[in-house]
C-alpha cells in the first residue's frame, strides 16, 4: 500500500489552497537550494495553514476522517518534530485521543526523551507529519516510536512530492501512509490557477524525474 491519497477531490482543493496562500512556492527559473543539496522549483511550508483558521480546520478534518477509514484501531496520534506537532496535535483533539511528539534526536538535558508525553506501550500509533519528502525522518520517528514498544500503524501526511525513494523507504520499513495532496495534484491545479505556464510544467515534471541531478 505505502503511500496514496485517499480522494482526488481533496487532493486538489487542498493543493489548490497550499498554492493560495503560498506555503508552496514555485520557482523553476530561480530555484531553491534544499539541505540535502538538491536544487527544487519548489518550496513546500505547510505550517503556514495553521495561520489560515479554514484552510487549517478543513486540513485537521480531512486528516482525522484519513486516519479514521485507514486506522480505526488508533489509540494514539504521534507528531513528527517540529512541523508535525501542531497539526498532530489538532487531530488527535477532533479524533479524542492521546497526543505525544517525537523529537529528531533524544533532548540533550533533563529526562534526554526522544517521545514526549505518557509512553504507553503496546498503544496503536498514528503518526502526523507535515510533508514527506524522502521519507527520512518520518521513518526515523516510526522506529523510536517502535523500539519504546508502541504499535504503529501508519502516518498521515498534508503532502507529498510522490519521489519513488519514498515510496521504496515506507515499503521497506512496513509504514503505510495516506497523504492529503500530491506533486501531481499541485502542478495541475497550478496550471488551472494561472500560477505556471505550459512551458514551465515541462521543467516542473522533469524535476519531480529526476531531482537528485536536475538543473534549472
Amino acid at each position: 500500500m505505502s503511500i496514496q491519497i485517499l480522494d482526488q477531490e481533496i487532493a486538489k482543493k487542498v493543493a489548490g489552497y497550499l498554492l493560495d496562500i503560498k506555503a508552496i512556492k514555485l520557482s523553476p527559473e530561480d530555484p531553491f537550494k534544499w539541505s540535502s543539496g538538491w536544487n527544487s522549483p519548489i518550496y513546500c511550508d505547510n505550517r503556514l495553514s495553521l495561520s489560515f483558521p479554514k484552510i487549517r480546520s478543513e486540513i485537521k478534518e480531512h486528516l482525522a476522517d484519513g486516519i479514521k477509514k485507514m486506522f480505526p484501531e488508533v489509540e494514539s496520534i504521534a507528531g513528527v518534530a517540529t512541523a508535525g506537532i501542531p497539526q498532530g496535535a489538532l487531530v488527535a483533539d477532533i479524533l479524542d485521543i492521546p497526543f505525544i511528539y517525537v523529537r529528531s534526536k533524544p533532548k540533550g538535558h533533563g529526562m534526554e526523551n526522544m517521545i514526549e508525553g505518557k509512553v504507553t506501550p503496546g498503544q496503536k500509533v498514528v503518526l502526523i507529519e507535515d510533508l514527506i519528502s524522502t521519507g527520512g525522518s518520518s521513518l526515523k520517528a516510526a522506529e523510536a516510536l517502535r523500539a519504546s514498544n508502541y504499535e504503529v500503524l501508519g502516518m498521515g501526511a498534508i503532502f507529498t512530492y510522490g519521489f519513488d525513494i519514498a515510496e521504496k523507504n515506507f515499503e521497506e520499513a512496513g509504514v503505510d501512509a495516506f497523504c492529503l495532496s500530491n506533486y501531481n495534484q499541485m502542478l495541475g491545479q497550478a496550471q488551472s490557477m494561472g500560477y505556471i505556464q505550459p512551458d514551465q510544467l515541462e521543467t516542473l515534471s522533469n524535476w519531480r524525474e529526476n531531482p537528485d541531478t536536475w538543473k534549472a
